[in-house]
């Protein structure tokens, strides 16, 4: 069997396909068809907000803008602040392209987190990156536009995948579609060239990825690849891209899918215990990311 079938079956396990013809699951008390609707409906508020963010992104989200954005970034002298001073930052932050909750992101955080802990009790790095995976997004206080923070990312330097959201019109602005280095299959980039090698929308996943690696944080390499890709959905759920992965990405695949179901399904109104949750956290964060970080 060549390489790439057998790319391709584990894709298909990955992404299961049989799971279209079995009762509707529910979470959070929702169907899961009700999460990330993104149907245009300007009498609406959130999902208005939700469109103009996803507008502004895709029509600004280009080689030559992510390329400043890492220059700005990457120098990691905006803040110097520990893990539990971001995460208390997040209380003041309502993410502007999500469709799901309209609750400051420190609670999607413990949420995510807890839920993890309950299906996963002996894997406390899990709960951690549960808690800080949107970390990143405290670019929002320091001058970063929603658009390039938030949202769904995508690979950019090749053509746009057919599952990313509002794919129909929303990228008829961006220059990067008219130039013929970036709009065809490959782009600048080489088959099964490793998702690791694409250079991605700017937005929180790359940018919280890079100052855990920055800050020699202890987490292993899947909980990074958790963090550095749970927003890539046109890869992990709508099954894009696949023609850059390796076995390595693969296998990557299976634990941000699994991380997946918790970052997603766990958005409800209720509201954990903050306060109370706080000393086994800290304790996580003691182990796996200790001290004041350079942000």
């Amino acid at each position: 069997m060549s390489a790439k079938m057998m790319l391709r079956d584990q894709v298909t396990s990955i992404i299961d396909p049989s799971e279209k013809l079995r009762p509707e699951p529910v979470y959070a008390g929702k169907l899961k068809s009700d999460f990330r609707n993104f149907i245009i409906d300007p009498a609406d508020e959130i999902k208005e907000r939700v469109r103009k963010t996803y507008e502004n992104m895709h029509t600004n989200q280009t080689v030559e803008f992510v390329r400043s954005r890492m220059k700005e970034w990457l120098q990691f002298n905006k803040a110097r602040m520990t893990i539990k001073d971001a995460l208390i930052k997040l209380n003041d932050l309502i993410d502007e392209s999500d469709p799901d909750t309209n609750l400051p992101n420190i609670v999607h955080a413990f949420q995510t987190a807890e839920s993890i802990r309950k299906d996963h009790p002996d894997l406390d790095w899990f709960h951690l990156t549960g808690l800080i995976h949107d970390l990143g997004k405290i670019m929002a206080f320091y001058g970063e536009p929603q658009w390039a923070v938030v949202g769904d990312t995508f690979p950019v330097g090749c053509a746009w995948a057919d599952s990313i959201v509002y794919r129909d019109s929303s990228f008829d602005n961006n220059p990067d579609g008219k130039d013929s280095r970036y709009n065809t299959k490959y782009g600048m980039y080489k088959p099964q060239c490793g998702i690791d090698n694409l250079m991605m929308s700017w937005g929180h996943d790359e940018y919280l990825y890079r100052v855990m690696v920055h800050n020699n944080c202890k987490l292993p390499e899947k909980a990074l690849a958790m963090i550095r890709y749970h927003s890539f959905y046109p890869w992990h759920a709508g099954g894009d891209y696949m023609h850059f992965c390796t076995q390595n990405d693969l296998d990557k695949l299976k634990w941000i899918t699994e991380f997946n179901k918790y970052d997603l399904y766990t958005k409800s109104a209720g509201v954990p215990d903050i306060e109370k949750l706080w000393p086994y956290y800290e304790k996580l964060i003691n182990k796996y990311i200790p001290g004041t970080l350079e942000w």
